[in-house]
């Protein structure tokens, strides 16, 4: 469907929803295509093309919402729609909180972003980086045995955001990726690692032969892991991991959490909250960034800011909605934070780091999920590599390391300068002191 033909759809179902008295209204349109590939044992193991579209409304009522969704974008369909949406606002309880974000908020340019680079790859080529990923992983060394796939996907993205302000964003985006799981086997026993590159542009991708070498190296470092006893002790975190922790902290200063009180961050604004060396900034404008974008979920500008600054919480995550809740004003958050981007707190890297351990545990793999957003406990199986005197002397598996997110904060000694760029959160490796893990 063509961008005019789009509009037109807009303008129709926002002046569909005014006529039948909606006080305001937002809509979302969309369509997706793209595909995925798996090769496992050497042959194709699945190949999935898709294709989709879809629209969704909000009705603002008297203070109530209502909202309803299809993938058919016939003008028929939109009409029932807004009206499902419009009947179900009326059955709603009202909330003074509701209604569209403060029309000065809107994002009033739009900006180019460097999003949109479509893959000139064909189904058979992507079925063949796939079999040459898996086949790099298997032939990497004799201890790996076997593969969980290789897995190479693409998509383009087509997106609309409208609402009865009269604002009208659009973005067009790409995404990319390869990634390949080896399995490794040594005296009977058997682990599991991966690896995976995403971008938005192709040639940002890291190579596929590389990707299965690198799922396999992992997979052939945990072999004959041992059990650690009890103890307090340094951890490490990897790149990879390191991201769960900030997340912990989003979570934590995100609007639905704060106006519940279901977080232990709870009143922390322009407080310390983590170690001074501690510096996180929101980059949603960054060029090729995974999440950027110029406008929020709400259609409010977004803007480049700094979230914790040497430890100090400077600003919360916010939608209109929750922002109204909090007596506050929305920070364009609605839908989640924008490429977060986490200082290095020098020049050392990963295996800089590891040389400065006396003892302690680097940790490359977590297992289920045990934090308490509420009162910050934090308890995850996990597994990676003991450290002594700046060495690594052998794989770990089978504990579960323990903590408050609270204190973890706090205790972060440390954060890498080997920087992982896949995702919306940009950071290297995190060195956190006093974490107990709970072994034998």
């Amino acid at each position: 469907m063509s961008e005019e033909s789009i509009e037109h759809k807009i303008k129709f179902a926002l002046d569909y929803a005014k006529r039948i008295g909606a006080d305001q209204s937002s809509l979302n349109f969309g369509s997706a295509s793209g595909f995925s590939v798996t090769a496992q044992n050497g042959s194709i193991d699945t190949v999935e093309n898709y294709q989709d579209q879809r629209f969704s409304i909000s009705i603002y009522l008297n203070s109530s919402i209502g909202s309803a969704s299809s993938n058919d974008l016939s003008n028929t369909t939109i009409k029932k729609t807004i009206e499902k949406a419009n009947s179900l606002a009326s059955l709603t309880a009202a909330d003074k909180c509701n209604g569209l974000a403060d029309r000065e908020l809107m994002a009033q340019e739009p900006l180019d972003l460097d999003l949109y680079h479509p893959w000139d790859i064909d189904i058979h080529k992507a079925q063949e980086l796939a079999i040459e990923c898996e086949q790099a992983a298997l032939s990497f060394s004799s201890k790996v045995i076997n593969s969980e796939g290789a897995n190479v996907g693409s998509y383009k993205n087509e997106s609309y955001y409208a609402n009865s302000h009269g604002f009208i964003g659009a973005s067009k985006s790409t995404g990319h990726s390869i990634s390949c799981t080896a399995i490794a086997e040594e005296n009977g026993l058997m682990e599991m690692d991966y690896d995976y590159t995403s971008e938005r542009h192709p040639e940002d991708l890291i190579d596929h032969i590389e990707i299965g070498e690198n799922a396999a190296s992992k997979a052939s470092a945990n072999l004959g892991s041992k059990k650690l006893k009890t103890q307090e002790a340094q951890i490490l975190y990897s790149p990879r991991v390191a991201k769960s922790i900030i997340s912990h902290l989003m979570n934590a200063i995100s609007g639905g959490s704060l106006y519940r009180k279901s977080s232990f961050l709870v009143d922390c604004l322009d407080k310390k909250i983590c170690s001074e060396i501690m510096n996180i900034r929101e980059e949603p404008h960054l060029k090729r960034g995974s999440s950027s974008t110029y406008f929020d979920g709400e259609g409010v500008k977004t803007k480049s800011r700094s979230i914790v600054d040497q430890g100090k919480l400077l600003g919360y995550l916010l939608s209109s909605y929750s922002a109204r809740r909090l007596g506050m004003e929305t920070t364009g958050n609605a839908g989640g934070h924008h490429n977060l981007l986490i200082e290095p707190s020098g020049s050392d890297d990963f295996n800089d780091l590891v040389k400065g351990m006396k003892k302690g545990l680097i940790v490359t793999g977590l297992i289920g999920y045990g934090v308490n957003i509420v009162n910050g406990d934090y308890s995850r199986g996990a597994n990676g590599f003991w450290v002594e005197n700046g060495k690594i002397l052998y794989p770990v598996s089978e504990i579960t390391i323990a903590g408050n997110l609270k204190n973890m904060f706090n205790n972060i000694e440390a954060i890498g300068s080997d920087m992982d760029n896949n995702g919306a959160i940009k950071m290297g490796s995190l060195l956190i002191n006093n974490l107990m893990i709970a072994g034998q």
